[in-house]
């Protein structure tokens, strides 16, 4: 339950982390744009004052007072070792034209600089312009950024490339901080929800698994309580044989008390399978041999109904875990391949070594009108076919066992019937 939550929450988060930055990159990278148009169209304006073709500010006398200072009549100020700057003037905002700073460079056709505007720039060079204008030139894309600035490649009308590098480190040192601040918050966040989910699961699981423990034990009460009279039933009957002789009732009774004592077996063994430690103590045993040693006790049982039984056991295939629960796996499976089978059908019982695992196959030829439910199959008193199942004397409860002992091991179970006209069931170990 705690992976399960903090895997929802850890994808809503990181999806609320990836859209607002995704939203904040697109929304400061069109303010950007739009800047850059706007310097385009101030560049381009021909009542706009020319750009020089030096690469130096034109002299620009402030009138008034406030000489020198940004907001006075002559709108100029001095950057210190720089010369006259002037503001730009090319946006609404008034504050915003003093914020921008930008350069232009023009390139010829064969990728050399013819001219470069530095006007409104203090820490660009000619060479360091040039540099920019080279990597700009490079790039597919018409815009983009290079390091701090936001660059737009524009063909002029005399076959040169005119390139306007906006000064964006504002808008990119707001997209790293917003980046580190999500990456923070949702680190944050992460933290506290797994301390709440991890205190608050106790109490939401702790009614689940009452019930639970609850139903094992039902299961476990009651099959010990039916055992009582199971073997008082079974008594009596052998005396009413006795002193009555056998008839098809007492050999009926016979026949339900047997299965009731086998179903009451299997839900006690099913219980203890389910619980947390299900099998203690673990060694080390042959897995070849103890499958030769139930596939002796059924190939007998195939012969005898007239089934062919054919075993591929791979020699020295070690296993670590409980043997007895082992081989009540593999009888569980070759008594329903026998069982269930078709007429004068074909069993085939392999176990083989793939890579550090214990394979286990068991194959049987049958026939269904319609494909049994292959995931459903290892649920409890689950039949594909009742009225068969009655006829063989099946609990529905045998396959459940077989998937218990292989999950208990550590390995998996599945089973195949695509066609209807054969089952194989796989394990590994």
């Amino acid at each position: 339950m705690i992976i399960a939550a903090m895997l929802a929450f850890l994808a809503v988060i990181v999806m609320i982390a990836v859209l607002v930055n995704i939203a904040s990159y697109i929304v400061l990278t069109q303010n950007a744009d739009r800047t850059v148009s706007a310097i385009r169209v101030f560049e381009e304006r021909p009542d706009g004052e020319a750009m020089p073709q030096d690469g130096t500010s034109p002299d620009v006398k402030p009138e008034g007072p406030g000489e020198g200072m940004p907001g006075g009549p002559g709108r100029a100020f001095r950057d210190e070792g720089n010369g006259p700057m002037k503001p730009f003037d090319g946006l609404k905002d008034e504050e915003a034209n003093y914020m921008t700073r930008f350069f232009v460079v023009r390139v010829s056709s064969d990728g050399s600089v013819v001219e470069t505007s530095r006007d409104y720039i203090a820490s660009v060079d000619e060479s360091k312009a040039a540099e920019f204008a080279d990597m700009a030139m490079k790039r597919r894309s018409d815009r983009g950024y290079i390091r701090e600035y936001r660059f737009h490649k524009t063909q002029t009308s005399d076959g040169e490339t005119a390139i306007i590098f906006l000064n964006a480190s504002r808008e990119k040192l707001y997209m790293r901080t917003l980046l580190i601040l999500t990456l923070a918050v949702s680190f944050l966040s992460l933290v506290i929800v797994f301390i709440l989910v991890t205190i608050l699961s106790g109490r939401a699981i702790r009614p689940i698994a009452s019930n639970i423990k609850q139903q094992k034990q039902f299961i476990t009460d009651a099959s010990h309580e039916l055992k009582t009279p199971l073997t008082s039933i079974s008594t009596s009957l052998d005396v009413l044989s006795m002193e009555h002789g056998e008839d098809e009732w007492i050999d009926n009774i016979r026949k339900q008390t047997g299965r009731m004592s086998k179903l009451v077996s299997e839900l006690v063994t099913l219980s203890r399978l389910d619980e947390d430690q299900p099998i203690p103590d673990k060694e080390q045993f042959s897995l070849s041999n103890a499958a030769w040693e139930i596939a002796e006790v059924y190939k007998p049982q195939a012969k005898a109904k007239e089934k062919t039984f054919d075993t591929e056991i791979a020699d020295d295939i070690l296993l670590t875990g409980d043997k007895a629960a082992i081989q009540q796996m593999l009888s569980v499976l070759l008594d329903n391949a026998i069982r269930y089978s078709d007429e004068k059908g074909t069993i085939r019982f392999a176990i083989n070594k793939k890579k550090n695992r214990a394979r286990i196959e068991v194959f049987n030829t049958c026939f269904y009108e319609i494909p049994p439910d292959t995931d459903r199959l290892f649920d409890r008193f689950y039949r594909p076919d009742s009225s068969r199942s009655t006829e063989t004397g099946g609990t529905g409860v045998g396959l459940a066992i077989a998937k218990a002992v292989a999950l208990s091991h550590g390995g998996s179970i599945e089973a195949k019937c695509p066609d209807g006209k054969s089952m194989t069931i796989t394990i590994l170990l």
